[in-house]
Order: C-alpha cells, then structure tokens, then sequence
C-alpha cells in the first residue's frame, strides 16, 4: 500500500480515543480509512535546540499568563514550529489495523504475575507460536525483502550472527536526546528471552558490541550513553532489541521494571547459569487486552498462585 501518509490521514474517521497519556504527551485514536480500521498516534515533540545558545523568543511565540506569586510565574505558552527542524509533534499510523494492534494500543488494566517455567511450557509457548507466521511478515519484510532499506543504519546479512540495525518508528530522527533504534536478528530460532542459553553468549555479547560502536561513530553519542534492552513480553516474537539515548525517559512502560531487561543483565546471568532464563520464575505487567490474559488457562495458574500464597 503506497498511497500518501498525508491523503491517508485526510480519510480517517474518528471511531474511539483508545489511550492518551501525560507522560508521553501522546494520544492514540482508532478510527476507519474506507472500511478498514487505522489506529493514529501522536506525540508532542520534545525540544530540539543548540545548547550553546538558546533563545527564549525563538522557541515562545505568544504567552499568557495564568497567574504569579512572589517569584514564581506561570503562563501558558504557543511553541514556534517548523517542518522539518522544529516540529512540534509525531504521528504514527497502523493501517488497516488488525484487532490485535487495537488491543495492544487501548486503554487497559495490568496485572503483575510471575510465570514459572511451567506456566511457559505450558501456556506462553504455544501462544508465542501462534504468534508467529504472517503475524511477524513485516519483520521478515525488513530482514530479508530489504524493506525499509533505505533507513538501514547497518546491515550484516550473515544468517546467525548477523543483524539490521534502524531506527525505531518511535524516534522522529531530528532530535538525539530521544533517540530510538532497534537492532533485529537474522536468526530466527530465538522467539524471547526464554530461549537465550549459554550458547547465544557470544553472540549476545558481539551483537550489543557492535550496536554501541555502529552507534557513536553513526551519530554524536557516546557508548555509554546507551541503553540497551529487550521486552518480556516482547510486542512480537523474533529476538530483537532497544537501543536508546540514556537522557529518554519519556517511553510510557517500555523501560519500566516489568517489561524491559537490560542486555548487560541478560549476559550476565547467562553467565551464572547457561540455562537461567529456562529455570527461573520470571515476573512482568501484563495487560487485560493481552492474548496470553485471554487464556483462561494462563489466567487461572497467576491466581492459583496468588492463593497459594495466601494472597487471595
């Protein structure tokens, strides 16, 4: 579908608002493009400006004051705003959307639990397998159809250690404070982090090398500046990781505890046990709009262990 972002936008018909959020400074609404369903999202840009000489004037265009008090002022504020330089926000399309991106991007109610490796075999394997197929094309898409080529930052097309390193959809690619990339492996035998072992050690440690080094000398930051991470659960099942500015905190829950683990922790705790991920309980948020919640089953062992510790 190569029909103009823009033209796209002007069709879309307001259905629902699915989420918005303080935090972030973003909405996202569901609404229809001729009959299919199209989720927008939009988000405030954060500033952009030389830190060796901002001007206030520059960035304010009109004020208005809400009130003050001895000291302290506070007005509300129009922000000058330019394409491309200064934009003053970001808005991403999902389109047409499937009920699975409507789910993911609602409003929804989260829970904690803690999944044993029982609970894995069990429920959450065979979900991630359902997973998979036509539902992770696009990934493919990028790997191996060369999609999205034109924004590679780097592409090694060796089919176990190698990698596409990009931008993230996330990042606007004007401002370095809220950098975003994402590394995705070629390989494809390592669904989440419960697949990680001791013989993806090396690989796991060249990878996150590469990625800081590909990233300083590709723009103004340094290796440790960085922040590297993966997703339990990740939004879809092939193995692929996070990289962002450390100065961004603005990502809602994606580096919260409970969803995202650091690369250097992973590698670490492989280390102490080859078999780590595959014998220890791991703890996450998981969301009501989930498919995994939507399992009676899955549902059921979170609060039988709720009950058998006295919880409930």
């Amino acid at each position: 579908m190569n029909a103009n972002v823009s033209d796209l936008v002007s069709q879309f018909n307001f259905s629902k608002l699915l989420k918005t959020d303080p935090q972030t400074k973003s909405i996202v609404l569901l609404g229809k493009i001729n009959s299919d369903d199209a989720i927008i999202s939009i988000e405030k840009s954060h500033f952009i400006t030389d830190e060796s000489d901002v001007k206030v004037n520059e960035l304010v265009e009109n004020l208005q004051i809400i009130n003050h008090n001895d000291v302290y002022y506070w007005s509300l504020a129009l922000l000058a705003q330019s394409l491309p330089d200064f934009p003053s926000g970001k808005l991403n399309m999902i389109y047409p959307a499937t009920e699975t991106h409507i789910k993911k991007y609602g409003q929804q109610n989260f829970h904690y639990v803690l999944e044993t490796p029982e609970t894995y075999q069990k429920f959450v394997k065979p979900y991630i397998e359902s997973m998979k197929g036509d539902r992770i094309k696009w990934v493919y898409n990028i790997l191996f159809e060369g999609k999205e080529s034109e924004t590679f930052i780097y592409h090694d097309k060796d089919p176990q250690e190698g990698f596409v390193l990009l931008p993230d959809m996330k990042w606007d690619k004007i401002n370095m404070d809220s950098l975003y990339l994402c590394c995705i492996v070629n390989r494809t035998d390592i669904s989440s982090v419960r697949d990680l072992n001791g013989s993806h050690l090396s690989f796991l440690i060249n990878v996150q090398n590469k990625i800081r080094k590909i990233a300083s000398k590709t723009f103004p930051i340094k290796p440790d500046e960085l922040r590297i991470f993966i997703h339990y659960q990740p939004s879809y099942y092939h193995f692929h990781i996070h990289i962002v500015n450390v100065k961004h905190p603005g990502l809602g829950d994606g580096i919260a505890v409970g969803k995202a683990i650091l690369l250097d922790d992973i590698i670490e705790n492989i280390k102490f046990r080859n078999d780590y991920y595959m014998q220890r309980n791991i703890g996450y948020l998981i969301g009501e709009n989930h498919g995994l919640w939507n399992d009676e089953g899955f549902r059921e062992s979170h609060y039988a262990h709720l009950r058998d510790n006295g919880l409930i």
